[in-house]
C-alpha cells in the first residue's frame, strides 16, 4: 500500500503531499480496491470479488479483474480506460498510463494475458494483448499493439509493435522513464532510408543520362564523318 504513494511521490510532478495523493489519485484507489479483490477472489467467493471490482471501475474508470496479480510499487497515472484480465501479471515499480489494455487474443482457458516485469513503461492507449513476457525495463510508446514477447531493455512501438531500440538495460530513475520524447520514429526512419536511396538513384540515372547524351553525340559525330568520306570517295568532295 504505502509502497504505491512512495511511487507516485517519485514519478509524478504534479504530487504535491502525500495527502494529496491518498485522496485524489484514482489509479491508486483502484490498486487498493484491487488488493481487496483480490483477496476475496483467492478465497474462492463468488460474486462479491467482481461486484468490488465493479465499484472500482464505477468510481476510478480503471478496470481490474480480481484475478491479476499486481506487484506493490506499481503506479497507474490518471488511469481512465486502463483494462487489465484476469490472468495478467505485473512486476513492481512499472508505469502504466491512460487508456492502456493488458487483455487477450481469444477464448482460450488458462494463462491468457500478458506478464509485465519490472520498471516496465507502457504509453498511453498502448495494448499488450495475449499470453505473452514482455520483460524488466521495457518501454512500450503509446498507442502501440504488442502481441509478441519482448526481451528485456527493449523500446517497442508501432501497430504491430516491432523493437526499435535494443539492449538499454535502464535503472528505474525517474529520468529514463519519463523521457518519452527519446522513443525512436522508425516511421521516419525508413522514410529518411528511402529518400536518401531515391536520391542515390536520381544522381545514377543523372550520370546515365549524361553517358548517353556523349555517346549519341559521338555517335552523330561518327555518322557526319563516314558521310564525308563516302562523299569525299565518291568524287563528291573533289
Amino acid at each position: 500500500m504505502f509502497e504505491n504513494i512512495k511511487i507516485i511521490k517519485k514519478f509524478d510532478p504534479a504530487a504535491k503531499s502525500y495527502l494529496e495523493i491518498v485522496l485524489c489519485y484514482p489509479g491508486l484507489h483502484a490498486l487498493w480496491l484491487h488488493k481487496f479483490a483480490h483477496l476475496l477472489y483467492k478465497l474462492r467467493l463468488p460474486i462479491i470479488p467482481r461486484l468490488v471490482n465493479y465499484i472500482s471501475r464505477f468510481l476510478t474508470g480503471i478496470d481490474i479483474h480480481p484475478g491479476a496479480k499486481i506487484a506493490p510499487g506499481v503506479f497507474i497515472d490518471h488511469g481512465s480506460g486502463v483494462v487489465i484480465g484476469e490472468t495478467a501479471i505485473i512486476g513492481s515499480g512499472s508505469l502504466i498510463f491512460q487508456g492502456v489494455t493488458l487483455g487477450g487474443t481469444g477464448k482460450e482457458s488458462g494463462k491468457r494475458h500478458p506478464t509485465i516485469g519490472k520498471h516496465v513503461v507502457i504509453g498511453a492507449g498502448a495494448k499488450v494483448l495475449g499470453n505473452i513476457t514482455v520483460e524488466d525495463h521495457v518501454r512500450v510508446g503509446a498507442g502501440s499493439v504488442v502481441m509478441r514477447n519482448v526481451p528485456a531493455g527493449c523500446t517497442v512501438v508501432g501497430i504491430p509493435g516491432k523493437v526499435v531500440k535494443a539492449g538499454d538495460i535502464a535503472s528505474d530513475s525517474v529520468e529514463q522513464m519519463l523521457e518519452h520524447n527519446q522513443m525512436p520514429d522508425p516511421i521516419a526512419k525508413v522514410f529518411s532510408v528511402l529518400l536518401e536511396k531515391v536520391e542515390t538513384q536520381q544522381q545514377l540515372i543523372n550520370k546515365l543520362y549524361e553517358k548517353q547524351q556523349l555517346l549519341e553525340k559521338s555517335s552523330i559525330e561518327a555518322q557526319e564523318d563516314d558521310r564525308f568520306l563516302q562523299e569525299f570517295i565518291h568524287g563528291d568532295g573533289i
